[in-house]
């Protein structure tokens, strides 16, 4: 390569081989990117160029030197991208809305129908679940009756919302939103999540001026978003169909996507659990304990930290793996990188069954025979930010986990510090 020849770093989205045919990873939704940047070659200009204020930079180059390179590989889960550059815009203005309400909270009644008249006025097509509206309060609300009949209804794992709803509306905590995620088996509309629950980890934004808020992501769109990736999960169980007296094997496989953490534990059992860990097909360790947890950067902040694991960036492309309770002192939780398989059995020797959960949901037992088979999803959770990407994840560090928070040393005055310097 000649001195002086220009190598273009361009910051790409967040992608896998679905998408190479030129789709974007939601419906109707679009990811900017920052304009190619150029690096010259030459030793001085690289020690001149100043790095952006990001956690990482955009997609580095593939070319190693004048003879070699990265081998091309269509099954790339994603690349890298810079979290400044993420920023969400509309191919077509947005004509429908999911609005997700935590069920069974009085405290969420007046904000919901203030919502739901508010984006009806928009003209907007309001979907809801069924559920939501069985509640008395809603449905019994004379006042409310002409905004019901205008919305869109839909019954969980029972009817298919991924191609109708154009954007997503969370009231309520944490909890919402997993629960909205997984309403979604594949590509996720844009997720604007209002604080209106315990914790608020998840939720950016405050209800207080929610009409300009949702008024400028409807109209403008154009704002910072963060990509959560989610965990592809399959669940392969082996069951026993009894035919004429003889007994034959059958397999049954369930799928799921996950945003925070699956979790493997020993249930009602007073014994320890005991299950294999497997890394692309090679056994790394084996689990003894009370389980295992494998989480996303996002999950990082839930159950794992918990357990005693770090906190990881949602931007971060990684899958954490954290023991629970473990019968080893040198067990410490360990990242892996994104794309990997995880596969989790139970051991030969294990004593009792497995249990495992996704997302808190659908528990489930594991027998000998059964596996787990865990990557990262090709399909990320597109949410809103409140600022960007870094401000909004220290605000949610510092305000729900009170992370660092601590009561200040005293300063020194000018003859405290002098007689601090005598003393020495």
């Amino acid at each position: 390569m000649e001195t002086g020849e220009q190598v273009g770093v361009e910051a790409v989205p967040y992608c896998c081989s679905d998408f190479d045919s030129g789709e974007t990873p939601a419906r109707g939704l679009a990811i900017r990117t920052r304009k190619t940047r150029s690096l010259s070659t030459s030793s001085a200009t690289a020690c001149d160029y100043r790095r952006n204020q990001s956690l990482h930079g955009p997609s580095p180059v593939t070319t190693f030197g004048p003879k070699a390179c990265m081998l091309q590989n269509p099954h790339a889960v994603m690349h890298i991208q810079d979290p400044a550059s993420q920023r969400l815009t509309w191919n077509k203005p947005p004509k429908s809305v999911l609005v997700v309400k935590k069920i069974q909270d009085a405290s969420l009644l007046q904000p919901f129908k203030e919502l739901c008249v508010f984006l009806t006025e928009k003209n907007m097509i309001v979907y809801v679940e069924s559920k939501v509206l069985a509640d008395t309060a809603i449905a019994g609300d004379e006042s409310f009756g002409a905004v019901i009949q205008k919305f869109c209804t839909f019954r969980e794992d029972l009817d298919d919302i991924s191609n109708r709803v154009d954007f997503i509306i969370c009231l309520g905590g944490d909890g919402t939103l997993l629960y909205a995620s997984s309403l979604f088996q594949e590509s996720v509309p844009p997720v604007m999540a209002f604080h209106l629950g315990s914790l608020g980890f998840l939720t950016p934004f405050k209800f207080d001026t929610y009409q300009s808020q949702v008024t400028q992501i409807i109209e403008a769109g154009n704002t910072a978003i963060i990509l959560r990736s989610r965990l592809r999960v399959r669940v392969v169980k082996k069951g026993i169909i009894m035919t004429n007296g003889d007994s034959e094997g059958s397999r049954k496989s369930m799928q799921y996507q996950v945003l925070n953490e699956v979790v493997v534990d020993r249930g009602p059992s007073s014994y320890l659990s005991n299950v294999d860990l497997f890394l692309d097909g090679h056994l790394i360790t084996t689990v003894q304990g009370d389980g295992v947890i494998v989480s996303t950067p996002t999950g990082s902040t839930a159950y794992a930290v918990a357990a005693g694991a770090s906190m990881i960036h949602p931007n971060v492309p990684a899958i954490m793996i954290t023991p629970i309770c473990p019968h080893s002192l040198s067990f410490r939780p360990i990242v892996v990188p994104a794309g990997v398989e995880l596969k989790i059995m139970l051991s030969r020797d294990a004593r009792n069954t497995a249990w495992v959960s996704f997302d808190g949901r659908k528990r489930q037992e594991i027998c000998h025979g059964d596996s787990i088979t865990i990557t990262t999803s090709c399909f990320p959770v597109p949410s809103i930010c409140f600022r960007d990407p870094v401000n909004d994840w220290f605000e949610s560090l510092s305000q729900c986990l009170h992370w660092n928070v601590r009561k200040k040393q005293n300063y020194l005055n000018s003859a405290q510090f002098t007689d601090e310097i005598r003393s020495l």
